[in-house]
């Protein structure tokens, strides 16, 4: 598979140290990082035909390099923008390179906002996603599953599986993730009982999700992918979305992900939050709180007025505090329940949404898209339909199933190469 070219903007990761753990990264996902080059007396001039007026000379030489991918000067297959989480005036330029590399070009772009600790961990999935998008648009571009193949995702609060026979679903196990392998065992060997067939009949098995090198290496699994990519594509492949643009919301237990996706391909994503409070971490532990089974705070919720009771969920301890304090303080249940959905979608509507062009139809998707408060004040934020599809919590092992089956025979592999 040859290298693909990540162009890299940035305000100074290269000051920060962070700039090796992003080439390390890179190297991870056989990508090369290049600087686009533009002319040093042109890069004022750039900068103030792009209207926006900013201080920095590094944010200025961003914008100069932007130009360049888009001209056609920079051969590039995917951008990569990066500035420091504190800088406000970053971040606006950030966002709106982001939007102009994606729209005047079609390349994949991602955007990150790091700090002095970013490591290569971190940055891997984004890379991934980048490197699948760029190389690998004749596989995204499946619209059916065909033959007999398996999906495992292995999230960090749940495991799921799914068995998918020509384009239908016959079988499925979801578990609470604890060992990765024993927990992928138990999903998987759930799925299969349900479908009703044997491993050793299986054509092809994908894999996703926190622990996917782990179980495709136990599984020797034909697909082993990041779960932007996957997910995007099993969210538009369950909604009858895969032509046109959609949105794609996964909020999970640990961090949540926002799609902008065009004829079912990601084009640009974000993958992260601020703190767990924004997560199904959050829910998780209000509903324990409320005295409620997680799959029915949703119920509540719709019961309860949000603006009765004010909830920080910016911080999963201060998030907490926030509820106890209102029960304790006589607050209603079901209205406390109602903060605590609108408190995490109203986050990820703040931190995430921002980050990527929001274009109906919008899917939620994930074990969280199964609480209908927290897909009603989702829908309340952004004033629009929310679709949840079903298999909803199962997006990720579906979406691996869907595409670990374009591989059979090599043929996608053999158009990638070329």
């Amino acid at each position: 598979m040859r290298k693909i070219r990540i162009a890299h903007l940035t305000c100074g990761s290269e000051h920060s140290g962070v700039q090796s753990e992003i080439e390390k990264a890179a190297e991870q996902v056989q990508a090369q990082i290049v600087f686009p080059e533009v002319e040093i007396g042109n890069v004022k001039e750039n900068a103030n035909a792009f209207g926006l007026q900013v201080a920095s000379p590094d944010l200025r030489l961003m914008i100069a390099r932007a130009k360049s991918i888009v001209k056609g000067d920079t051969k590039a297959d995917a951008v990569f923008i990066t500035t420091c989480f504190r800088c406000a005036e970053g971040a606006i330029v950030r966002n709106a390179l982001r939007d102009y590399i994606h729209q005047q070009s079609g390349l994949p772009v991602i955007s990150y906002s790091f700090t002095e600790r970013t490591s290569h961990e971190t940055l891997l999935t984004r890379m991934e996603a980048l490197s699948t998008t760029a190389l690998r648009r004749s596989l995204l571009a499946r619209e059916e599953q065909s033959g007999l193949t398996a999906g495992i995702d292995s999230g960090s609060s749940t495991t799921k599986a799914v068995i998918m026979r020509d384009n239908k679903i016959i079988g499925t196990g979801w578990v609470k993730s604890t060992d990765v392998l024993k927990s992928a065992e138990e999903a998987f060997s759930k799925a299969l009982a349900e479908a009703g067939v044997k491993r050793e009949d299986l054509e092809g098995i994908g894999t996703t999700g926190y622990g996917r090198f782990l179980i495709g290496k136990h599984y020797n699994a034909d697909l082993v992918q990041e779960e932007l990519t996957v997910n995007s594509k099993g969210a538009v492949y369950l909604a009858g979305k895969q032509k046109g643009p959609a949105t794609v919301i996964d909020i999970g237990g640990m961090d949540n992900k926002a799609i902008s996706v065009q004829d079912g391909i990601p084009g640009s994503f974000t993958m992260g939050g601020i703190c767990a409070g924004a997560s199904g971490r959050f829910l998780e532990q209000s509903a324990n709180r409320l005295g409620v089974e997680i799959g029915d705070m949703g119920a509540l919720a719709v019961k309860g007025d949000h603006s009765k009771v004010t909830m920080n969920s910016y911080c999963i301890v201060f998030g907490t505090q926030s509820l106890i304090n209102s029960l304790s303080k006589g607050n209603a249940r079901e209205d406390v329940a109602a903060a605590a959905c609108y408190s995490v979608a109203e986050q990820v509507f703040e931190q995430q949404l921002q980050e990527i062009e929001v274009k109906k139809p919008v899917i939620m998707v994930g074990g969280s898209s199964l609480n209908i408060g927290l897909v009603k004040a989702m829908g309340d934020l952004l004033k629009m339909d929310v679709i949840v599809p079903p298999y909803s919590q199962h997006i990720g092992a579906v979406g691996a199933a869907l595409l670990v089956s374009g591989l059979r025979g090599g043929s996608e592999e053999a158009q990638d190469e070329h």
